[in-house]
């Protein structure tokens, strides 16, 4: 029995049509006569997720990146499959550690820096052992 086997992520999305086919809501506070016949609610999975089997959920744990909006608890959808680029901030294993910092290239020197002046800035040599874990895509960040 030498038949390859294809595994595809459990989540296929809940409807055969995009964000963009739900009609918007009445805001005047009266129902409209069609309500009863109104289209489905957003679906966050895909509005949020481009590449659902490259994409995780990560919980920020510390306050490195406070000054680009994200904050201590905060959940980040990461995606793995995009393309590491200057000035994007990214999830990334350093020596052992993960952590979320802004990737800056300048000629052959790498380093990756966080917006909030009390952590030092991590310079990629040789001696460092990096992976870039995904780049992030969105925050979603609680308000009360």
């Amino acid at each position: 029995m030498n038949e390859k086997l294809l595994y595809r992520t459990a989540y296929t999305g809940t409807k055969s049509f995009t964000q963009q086919d739900v009609k918007t809501a009445n805001a005047t506070g009266f129902g409209a006569a069609a309500d009863d016949f109104m289209e489905r609610g957003i679906d966050l999975n895909e509005e949020l997720i481009n590449n659902k089997a490259a994409t995780y959920f990560f919980r920020m744990n510390s306050d490195a990146m406070e000054q680009v909006g994200i904050f201590k608890g905060d959940v980040l959808v990461v995606d793995r499959s995009l393309k590491l680029l200057n000035g994007k901030v990214i999830v990334a294993a350093v020596n052992g550690e993960l952590i979320v910092r802004r990737f800056e290239k300048e000629l052959n020197k790498a380093t990756l820096s966080a917006t909030n002046k009390k952590f030092k800035d991590i310079v990629l040599d040789e001696f460092t052992e990096f992976n870039c874990w995904g780049m992030i895509t969105y925050v979603i960040h609680r308000v009360n």
